[in-house]
């Protein structure tokens, strides 16, 4: 039962209680060697995407060119410092989430976000593929003004393509950007440690145009 896949987001008080002490964070990110965690270097900036099982998503941006490092974790729920297996009840509320931390001189947000649209299905609702509860829920978390207007727009356009190739409403939650918790470290870059693992992710097919 406390594994059941929930498809419904639980009240705040059906939360687990969660902990003060935050996940242990590993020094160094597995591929490229740059920390998962601040201080980051001076004018590089955030970003945070929920499109499923986290694995398969970070592989998606730490391979783009720009990116400084990535991490998983949790966010838009109601437990502090969840575990893995609290998010995976479906009673945290929270998602399954990657944090990119990128030099805007070198990649755009919104190339970013083509990434995002492009890499996983955003219009399932509370599931990815065969993955299915709240954690699996497609959704941009903004870290400015200009993060949220241009994720804003890009939805706009990209449900308009979604639209024309007879896809159904894009389900993805855009706000901003709440509390990021870190997952556990076995999660972390996960697919580059098992490079045989499981990654659910499937996109459309549908390109993102970049002009926002």
């Amino acid at each position: 039962m406390f594994m059941h896949k929930k498809a419904q987001m639980p009240a705040p008080d059906q939360a687990p209680p969660g902990r003060e002490t935050p996940m242990a964070v590993p020094t160094s990110h597995y591929v490229n060697g740059h920390p998962l965690a601040p201080p980051f270097p001076e004018g590089l900036q955030r970003a945070l995407f929920g499109m499923g099982c986290f694995w398969g998503a970070e592989r998606c941006f730490w391979q783009r060119g720009g990116v400084f490092t990535t991490a998983v974790g949790y966010a838009g729920g109601f437990t502090p410092n969840p575990t893995y297996r609290e998010v995976c009840s479906g009673m945290t509320g929270h998602n399954e989430v990657v944090l990119v931390v990128f030099d805007p001189e070198q990649v755009r947000y919104a190339q970013l976000l083509a990434l995002f649209w492009e890499g996983h299905n955003p219009t399932q609702g509370m599931r990815q593929g065969n993955d299915t509860g709240t954690q699996y829920r497609s959704g941009l978390y903004t870290f400015s003004a200009s993060q949220q207007e241009q994720a804003q727009a890009s939805l706009r356009r990209y449900q308009d393509s979604l639209a024309a190739r007879g896809y159904g409403r894009v389900t993805t939650e855009i706000l901003p950007a709440p509390t990021f918790y870190y997952a556990e470290d076995y999660h972390q870059q996960y697919l580059a440690k098992n490079p045989g693992g499981y990654c659910g992710l499937g996109g459309t097919g549908v390109a993102c145009e970049l002009s926002i």
